[in-house]
């Protein structure tokens, strides 16, 4: 008998994108100024990223559609090959949302077929998540926010 998948559709949006980057100025000026997405400043950025803007190591921005693109720093980090069009990836990871209470379902679809788990489930003040890893060994997470009390 197969094992359950996720019936299409129960993902609802790709809720943010994580990259790694060498430099936040550089990448501030292309996503900010060039590509024209607004950064998340003061009250407006997430909680659980606070202290690592405010350190310098995350910048945040959104989408139009409002997807958030979160740029973290990491200026040690080269690229696997310096022609970009042979790099693999320099993404951190690709986060799907999903409704609270479809998110403990999710995860036993993720056991059933022995996806890869990094790490998690997690619970945060923000939600719940859990990171695993694609075919091609990319971070992919699934993430849900809080349960609403009844």
């Amino acid at each position: 008998m197969p094992h359950p998948t996720l019936k299409p559709g129960l993902l609802r949006r790709v809720h943010h994108i994580a990259l790694n980057v060498r430099s936040l100025e550089a990448s501030r000026r292309f996503y900010g100024t060039l590509l024209g997405l607004h950064e998340l400043t003061g009250e407006d950025v997430p909680s659980t990223l606070k202290e690592l803007v405010a350190s310098g190591k995350v910048a945040n921005f959104v989408t139009p559609d409002g997807t958030v693109l979160d740029l973290f720093c990491t200026p040690d980090l080269l690229p696997p090959h310096p022609d970009p069009e042979k790099a693999f990836t320099r993404a951190n990871h690709l986060a799907f949302d999903i409704a609270p209470e479809d998110f403990d379902a999710a995860v036993e679809v993720l056991h059933q077929h022995q996806v890869p788990i990094d790490h998690g489930p997690v619970s945060r003040p923000t939600g719940r998540g859990i990171y695993f890893y694609d075919p091609d060994g990319f971070l992919v997470e699934i993430r849900c926010d809080p349960a609403m009390a009844g």
